[in-house]
């Protein structure tokens, strides 16, 4: 990533200048911080609902993406539970307008009741299509549940449930707007071949005049530490049951993030990973299975989840699972599978360094947690897990009492 340049604007407006002199390109990357973790629990899902209203209208624009597809501009947006980001790719020629789209909407949205009504609409349907009606939708939804006793990481960021949409008001939702969608709140990271003086005016004449938000402290409930295993089971039509295993681990900054990452990746990420090979290919017990991190930033989770094939009882694919994970704790890993993952990790790391649109959103993201050139370091922290703190973190993190486990049935294995 090449250097980068860094100034706040009076209103706390973070901006970072990413200059790449070889792309006609720019991109325009807007992070807030704030997610579906930042939600009153009696009113989740808006941070998600906001992805969608903020293409809704602002003050100013009506329509916000007739302007944009005019100057040959392309936008999207996401939502997780720590971040909402919106970004846009323009020629550098056009820049403007894209400073001119994001400023008018973190001004103020349009706040019409019709626009409301259409995006609740909107969102409700992804809710049904993508999480109700959809074979294990709803998985996430218990697993999270099932972990996370305090901490807002229980609910994922579609909402705990469809009634906090349908009866959100316009009132809630302006304030949860002006609460979090304001300037001391967000990160603007504007990349390509872009001059630091020039994104400077523009930031200065477009956003400089948004008055900053009265930023509450965050104050987010601390997980408990889990002392007893947890375990939950339900029933659904789906094709095959299936199991899910849960276990909490560090923060996104915290070393032991690399080693969790590196091995979920030796257990559970890809055809030649051990779980997956003994498991899925020579004893064909499971017809799927999968290791993973949230990668959230407060503390996460480590999941293992398996589709177990037809003949073979939830029990007997359980028994399986946790016996060969015990054997693997018991006989570590050698340098050769260590190095294997590390090279994968490096070469994705590699990747994601060579898109303008992920350096841009590399930056903003690790700027939010604190540290700027965070992506940069992520080799290095990846180099220095040895096979000694992999194994150790593997015993502390998978152990029995800090287990949480879903059993997904098929009633048609009853």
């Amino acid at each position: 990533m090449s250097k980068y340049t860094s100034f706040f604007l009076e209103n706390g407006l973070q901006v970072l200048v990413l200059p790449d002199k070889e792309n006609p390109m720019a991109v325009v990357n807007l992070m807030y911080n704030v997610g579906s973790r930042d939600e009153n629990p009696e009113q989740t899902g808006f941070a998600h609902l906001f992805e969608h209203l903020m293409f809704g209208g602002s003050v100013n624009i009506p329509v916000y993406d007739e302007p944009l597809q005019m100057v040959g501009g392309e936008n999207n947006a996401f939502t997780n539970p720590d971040i909402t980001n919106y970004y846009i790719q323009i020629p550098v020629e056009n820049l403007e307008t894209a400073f001119w789209l994001e400023s008018d909407r973190m001004l103020s949205l349009a706040f019409g009741q019709k626009s409301l009504d259409v995006q609740k609409g909107v969102v409700v349907e992804e809710f049904k299509q993508r999480y109700l009606n959809q074979p294990y939708g709803d998985a996430m939804h218990h697993l999270r549940d099932l972990a996370f006793k305090k901490h807002p990481y229980r609910w994922p960021t579609i909402g705990l449930n469809l009634k906090h949409i349908e009866d959100a008001h316009i009132e809630d939702v302006k304030n949860f707007f002006f609460k979090f969608y304001r300037p001391n709140n967000a990160i603007l990271v504007v990349a390509g071949n872009v001059e630091a003086d020039m994104v400077k005016s523009l930031a200065e004449k477009w956003f400089g005049p948004i008055p900053k938000g009265e930023m509450p402290a965050k104050k987010l409930p601390v997980e408990p530490v889990q002392l007893e295993a947890r375990r939950k089971e339900v029933e659904a039509n789906v094709p095959m049951s299936s199991i899910y295993k849960a276990y909490h681990m560090s923060g996104r900054m915290d070393d032991e993030f690399y080693a969790a990452n590196l091995l979920t990746d030796i257990l559970g990420h890809g055809k030649s990973s051990r779980l997956v090979n003994k498991l899925v290919k020579e004893e064909r017990i499971f017809h799927s299975l999968n290791a993973y991190v949230t990668g959230s930033t407060d503390p996460g989770l480590v999941i293992i989840e398996g589709k177990v094939n037809e003949g073979i009882s939830v029990a007997e694919a359980e028994k399986k699972l946790m016996d060969e994970i015990t054997l693997l704790q018991q006989q570590g890993f050698s340098e050769e599978e260590l190095q294997k993952v590390k090279n994968q990790s490096e070469t994705a790391l590699a990747g994601a360094d060579v898109e303008l649109l992920h350096r841009a959103l590399n930056l903003a993201y690790f700027t939010l947690l604190g540290n700027p050139d965070g992506f940069e370091q992520e080799l290095e922290k990846v180099g220095k897990v040895s096979k000694e703190f992999l194994e150790q973190t593997f015993k502390k993190l998978i152990s029995p009492e800090k287990e949480n486990t879903l059993i997904y049935k098929s009633i048609s294995s009853n």
